[in-house]
């Protein structure tokens, strides 16, 4: 998966938004238990705050070139002039996501040695005591932010006993302010892109490298959301509300053109910082 391929999936999971608010129920075996938070054992007998926050953020890097590679296939469908009704796309997204989280969960809980039920307990019992545990809540939340995207589903922020959040109410914006907006969305993308570029070449990383390509995308999938979500903030409009509204306007012509004009200029920006394209 190229770095230009995450960047431009990544916006096109705002254009292609659309189980459960944490992770698949597949289990691990493993030797790792939980205790009680406040218990005190012998390290490395516990989950900790870090060893969640390590799975979830793995997840979610690994997730969001999941998704990406996903999105580059639909544009490239939707590109040769096939038409995917709304409701098929987000039912073919939400399950490959699905598919693609057990095996990528299966294999992160292994190597971390934990058990799936153990795990999954001890996140929320950090949870429950989020403001003390602030870094499990932010690493939980990006990762329902992002099935949230995929399904159009309201996850983030739920709880155990807590079966349902209430959904943002949106005015939805016309198809010139959406496309405004968009135009705003990819270039804060892009710009982020080439922060990271810029600081990877002044530490004299080779961009050519395969690690040093992964790992430069893995860093993106990390800040892509922030940067978005904070460049449609200076607008007045919140991610949802972007989301929405370009899902609302998905059979409007010059949005579809809009779009896709973006995702080129992104492409030839990339491979100007020198980002494999391939």
């Amino acid at each position: 998966m190229s770095s230009t391929k995450l960047l431009i999936g990544s916006a096109l999971l705002v254009a292609a938004a659309a189980a459960s608010s944490m992770l698949s129920s597949g289990k691990a075996s493993s030797s790792r238990d939980i205790t009680e938070i406040d218990d005190e054992v012998e390290e490395g007998d516990f989950i900790t705050e870090e060893d969640v926050c390590k799975v979830f953020d793995r997840l979610f890097m690994e997730m969001q070139a999941v998704l990406a590679q996903l999105s580059q296939t639909v544009q490239q469908i939707q590109m040769s002039g096939q038409h995917i009704p709304e409701q098929q796309l987000r039912q073919i997204l939400k399950s490959e996501y699905e598919r693609a989280l057990l095996v990528k969960q299966k294999q992160a809980l292994e190597e971390a040695d934990m058990d799936y039920d153990c795990f999954e307990e001890a996140t929320w019992e950090f949870l429950e005591k989020e403001e003390e545990y602030p870094k499990v809540k932010r690493s939980v939340e990006r990762f329902q932010k992002l099935w949230e995207n995929v399904s159009g589903e309201s996850v983030v922020g739920r709880r155990p006993g807590k079966t349902s959040i209430e959904e943002e109410k949106v005015e939805l914006l016309s198809a010139e302010k959406t496309i405004e907006a968009a135009e705003v969305y990819f270039d804060s993308l892009t710009n982020a892109m080439s922060e990271l570029v810029q600081g990877y070449k002044k530490e004299g990383k080779d961009l050519r490298d395969p690690s040093v390509a992964q790992k430069l995308q893995l860093d993106f999938a990390g800040a892509a959301n922030d940067a978005g979500e904070e460049a449609l903030k200076g607008m007045g409009i919140s991610l949802s509300q972007f989301q929405k509204s370009i899902e609302a306007n998905a059979s409007n012509p010059q949005v579809g053109r809009s779009l896709g004009m973006l995702q080129m200029k992104q492409q030839q920006a990339l491979v100007s910082m020198g980002v494999p394209a391939g």
